[in-house]
């Protein structure tokens, strides 16, 4: 096994393959994500992982006494720290087998909000977080908190000093909640008054969205110069970043990267970037990324629409799918692919990387967003002095010409501007 590194914490995955439940993933790919998910935490060395397969669920222990024993000889010969299971895992669970195996545990949902704390940079993105982590710690007795006060960087599952085991007073936690809320409504006032003042600017917003660790991020770098992070892992960016960007035929776009979509994302995380997600749904043009090289890549598309019906998303919204990262298919795999996208006028087979494909995706991408414009006609009086100034920060007049009552404009511009400026409450279209 090596020898132990200084800070580390040595880590276990386990993936409970359950009979009884209904899995659409496969039990090898499910523990193959888990893993994955356990290695975006620098602190931890993942020693190994394995599939467990049970008939049912055991109540109190998940496991049967028999597997809870032969586990237990298992991390003791490994030193092992902390126990990742993949999926849910009750309260009463928990502690039953952190006393059986003297190890601490996390199920998925704590893996995730882990990652999360781990990733958060911006304010919004930190305060989310804690608010997901209390609403989750709220029904159970961890080692994490001491008067919810953190004990290190992240949320302090992982390790860190100050790990006594303490009982979780809920009025604490609901007056951290409350606090939290009324800091979070600040800067959600903040995000508001940005995304106005990105209603000024007439450019169509193209969303990116997709399945964790799909090339969002990646492609969000090769369109704009920038530098996001983007690696090889999940979760490896968080908060949304957006940046104007000129398209091969001379377009103005906004381009939007969002926070990667994973399965059973955890209820207090989806209530909690609920406000983040809402980006989507300003968006005239949404780009669902996938990783057509994934062996599970349709069950990923999938829990990405389920995310998307989820925010309510308006279904004349245009949205194209770009199978990313073929350049990681064998020759069999991409002429396949290739196929199948051909058969389709809203998907590209590309490589963000590589930069295959691209260049019929933006062009598509250009076409999309020019072609939702249309031109109308308003009729304004003379005191609408402010609809008539935002008409012209938008830059969609086309002309205007007085008349005995007024002015009337002619207009050319998209369905997110008209519905904007149905709400000046000035001015009447035609």
């Amino acid at each position: 096994m090596g020898d132990r590194e200084l800070g580390t914490t040595r880590a276990y995955v386990i993936h409970p393959d359950i009979k009884a439940a209904q899995n659409r993933r496969s039990a090898q790919d499910g523990l193959a994500e888990a893993v994955a998910l356990a290695h975006a935490l620098p602190e931890l060395d993942v020693v190994g992982g394995d599939v467990v397969r049970l008939p049912k669920a055991q109540a109190g222990s998940l496991f049967g006494s028999g597997k809870i024993k032969e586990l237990g000889e298992q991390f003791e010969q490994d030193h092992i720290d902390l126990v990742l299971i993949d999926g849910p895992v009750t309260p009463v669970q928990q502690r039953n087998l952190e006393k059986a195996w003297n190890t601490k545990l996390l199920d998925r949902t704590g893996l995730i909000l882990e990652i999360f704390s781990d990733r958060a940079r911006t304010r919004e993105g930190v305060l989310q977080v804690e608010m997901a982590a209390l609403s989750y710690q709220r029904t159970r007795l961890v080692r994490a908190w001491t008067h919810l006060e953190r004990q290190r960087g992240g949320l302090g599952f992982v390790g860190g000093p100050g790990e006594t085991q303490i009982e979780a007073d809920r009025r604490a936690i609901d007056e951290q909640l409350t606090r939290l809320r009324r800091q979070l409504s600040k800067v959600v006032k903040t995000r508001e008054l940005h995304r106005s003042a990105r209603a000024k600017v007439p450019y169509p917003i193209v969303a990116l969205v997709g399945y964790t660790n799909a090339g969002k991020s990646t492609l969000f770098n090769r369109m704009t110069g920038a530098d996001v992070f983007a690696k090889d892992m999940l979760f490896a960016t968080l908060d949304p970043t957006m940046r104007a960007v000129t398209l091969p035929d001379g377009t103005d776009v906004i381009l939007s990267d969002t926070v990667g979509f994973i399965s059973d994302l955890p209820t207090e995380l989806v209530a909690s970037f609920r406000a983040t997600l809402e980006e989507v749904t300003a968006a005239d043009l949404i780009v669902h990324v996938r990783d057509i090289s994934h062996p599970e890549t349709e069950i990923q598309r999938e829990d990405v629409e389920q995310i998307l019906d989820g925010l309510g998303i308006d279904e004349d919204t245009p949205r194209l799918e770009m199978w990313n990262k073929a350049d990681q298919l064998d020759a069999d795999g991409h002429a396949s692919a290739q196929n199948a996208a051909s058969r389709r006028k809203d998907v590209h087979l590309t490589s963000a990387l590589t930069g295959e494909g691209l260049d019929s995706f933006l062009a598509d991408v250009a076409r999309l967003v020019t072609a939702q414009k249309r031109k109308s006609q308003i009729e304004l009086a003379f005191a609408d002095g402010k609809a008539r100034a935002w008409l012209y920060d938008q830059g969609v007049v086309l002309n205007e010409r007085q008349t005995e009552d007024g002015i009337t404009v002619q207009v050319e511009w998209t369905e997110r501007q008209l519905q904007r400026f149905r709400q000046i409450g000035q001015g009447t279209i035609v």
